[in-house]
């Protein structure tokens, strides 16, 4: 095929506009499962406080017809509650934005400033979810040193008020944090049935109702592939398979399974959700900074802390291969 002489060509046009939508792809996760899942509370301090309690265990009672309790001059003695806390951290992101490009054209947004704040939301609350599942030490802090909050990996098996092991599952050389330390990732092992259900039961003889599986991508679909008691079936109406477990039932109730991209890999959270609570002293804000130039500064923040009602009623597989 040839070209006429002198055909007027694309290539050599100068003024021809851009072809540019007007919208900006994004497809970085926001979904966090965690936060989605457990409860809210109010913080009003820095060292944000709560109490734990008991029933004593149960035991043989038989009583004499009659009797005078008053004449045994003695009493049960009586239990105090335990006092627990975390302390709040604070997290921010920030962002500056010249006065040009506020003013130039733009495609995919009229105004960057209220762009770049969307997305700095966005990534704080990633940045909270990474923070609550994630393996950090607690830090009570001071003028230098930031203050940082106990995770729920150091929860499991709190060794300051320690439940039964068997709620906690570990690979060799790990070991349960404490207020002042992180958890210990021991030697790894694959994921079976027999881990989740021993520490499902765990949580339950613990007092626990767990209801909610979570872990991250690799290891749910390890799950997805357990035996148990559950039918994989074929719907010809809509000619899909199922093939993923998203409610896994023990002889201990049902269980949500969920998959999380901010969980570590390594950990499977066997969680009764109504113990869980994300406590807030400063809820998420937007905070206009003073001017100082030719440019706009803004910034997001949070202060909040994790509240862990009682993690008798919580478990973990820990230390499960990634791949």
């Amino acid at each position: 095929m040839t070209i006429t002489t002198n055909t007027f060509l694309t290539f050599s046009a100068i003024g021809n506009r851009e072809d540019l939508t007007d919208v900006i792809w994004n497809i970085s996760p926001t979904d966090l499962p965690f936060q989605a899942n457990v409860g809210k509370a109010k913080a009003t301090a820095v060292l944000h406080e709560w109490q734990r309690d008991s029933l004593a265990a149960a035991a043989a009672n038989a009583q004499l017809e009659g009797d005078d309790s008053s004449t045994l001059g003695f009493f049960t003695a009586v239990t105090p509650t335990v006092r627990i806390s975390n302390r709040c951290q604070i997290s921010y992101k920030t962002v500056i934005v010249s006065g040009t490009q506020d003013a130039v054209n733009k495609a995919g947004r009229k105004k960057e400033m209220t762009l770049q704040l969307m997305k700095r939301s966005k990534e704080l609350k990633r940045d909270c979810e990474f923070v609550f599942l994630n393996n950090q030490a607690p830090v009570t802090g001071n003028s230098t040193t930031a203050r940082a909050l106990r995770p729920i990996n150091s929860w499991y098996g709190d060794t300051s008020s320690p439940p039964s092991s068997a709620n906690v599952s570990r690979g060799a050389s790990g070991a349960s944090g404490s207020s002042t330390t992180a958890a210990t990732d021991g030697t790894q092992r694959a994921l079976t049935e027999s881990l989740l259900k021993g520490v499902i039961q765990g949580t339950w003889t613990n007092g626990g109702d767990p209801d909610l599986i979570m872990t991250g991508p690799f290891n749910k679909t390890v799950i997805s592939g357990f035996s148990g008691n559950n039918t994989r079936t074929q719907d010809t109406s809509d000619k899909k398979l199922v093939s993923a477990i998203d409610i896994y039932v023990s002889d201990f109730g049902s269980h949500k399974v969920v998959a999380s991209k901010f969980s570590r890999d390594r950990d499977v959270h066997v969680l009764t959700t109504d113990l869980v609570a994300v406590a807030e002293l400063r809820p998420f804000q937007t905070i206009d900074l003073a001017k100082t130039g030719d440019s706009e500064k803004g910034m997001v923040l949070r202060e909040y802390t994790l509240e862990c009602r009682n993690d008798a009623g919580l478990g973990i597989v820990a230390d499960v291969t990634t791949s």
